[in-house]
């Protein structure tokens, strides 16, 4: 039997994340997941393809999500980058900004969370808020919304998935990495013998059986598949350091996950089909199988 073992949310698009042990799953994905992003001051996107520096910015929000606060991960006292705490606006005016070249709107969120941002990335920036009125579609085989996401509003990954990597890349005499690297939204894995239900299929052990789910309920909330997650230089970044190291993990991927439409895929999207309440330990129940498109 498969469970959830980990939910982590990312409030501002390419930075941390954050892990909770329950949450709210929304139509757009976990409560505040994706909500805010940093844009250049010309309204474009910054992604940690361009500034892996964004890995080192820690943000929470407040369960309601009125309040803001950004972080950094550098240890160093006399890096000067501490933590600024905002006041969320939804009211100001509304403006475009540019996500995978397509137009959408944002609420600026000040100067004072431009000029922190600034100092920290070395480069202008500013940060917007997704509108209460935003009405993105998302594409795949299951249509849905999301905020700032890349597309589909959630990702899932299993540990098995990961740990298949590991023994791949292992061969190639490459270490392992950290699930981080992967920015998923829900982990899942086997629970432990003695916590299953007798004669309950443990597919959560077999490496990639999330690219096979199409319908599956957790906890109150429904998903459904929308497509498989192509991977970019993003899992390049090591997400403690904020900075770009070796080619893994898509050298080894490339051995080994190649996608038919183009590039190479580890985990699925999903789109939230009915949204309710989430945590750690509720079991993922398949309700509908289909077969891989890989």
């Amino acid at each position: 039997m498969a469970a959830v073992v980990e939910l982590i949310t990312y409030p501002v698009k390419g930075c941390a994340g954050t892990s909770a042990d329950s949450t709210h799953l929304t139509s757009a994905g976990l409560a505040h997941d994706r909500s805010f992003m940093v844009v250049s001051v010309d309204g474009v996107y910054r992604t940690q393809r361009r500034d892996p520096r964004l890995a080192l910015v820690r943000p929470t929000v407040s369960a309601d999500g009125s309040r803001l606060t950004l972080a950094s991960a550098e240890a160093e006292p006399e890096s000067g980058h501490g933590a600024l705490h905002l006041d969320v606006t939804t009211s100001a005016p509304r403006r475009d900004v540019d996500l995978f070249g397509a137009t959408y709107q944002g609420i600026d969120q000040g100067d004072e969370a431009a000029a922190w941002l600034t100092d920290f990335l070395g480069t202008p920036s500013r940060l917007v808020r997704v509108p209460p009125e935003h009405d993105r579609k998302t594409d795949g085989l299951t249509p849905g919304t999301s905020g700032y996401a890349d597309s589909s509003a959630v990702h899932v990954l299993s540990r098995a998935s990961l740990a298949h990597l590991h023994t791949r890349m292992a061969e190639r005499g490459a270490p392992p990495l950290a699930m981080d690297r992967f920015r998923p939204n829900i982990v899942i894995d086997s629970l432990p013998e003695g916590c299953r239900a007798e004669h309950a299929a443990d597919w959560a052990a077999e490496p990639h059986a999330e690219d096979r789910i199409r319908r599956a309920t957790i906890g109150a909330a429904e998903l459904g598949y929308t497509k498989l997650a192509v991977r970019c230089a993003v899992t390049l970044v090591d997400q403690e350091a904020g900075a770009r190291g070796g080619p893994e993990p898509l050298r080894t991927l490339a051995g080994y996950r190649r996608f038919s439409a183009g590039g190479v895929v580890f985990g699925a999207k999903f789109t939230v089909v009915r949204p309710g309440k989430l945590s750690v330990g509720d079991e993922v129940a398949v309700e509908e199988w289909g077969e891989a498109e890989t």
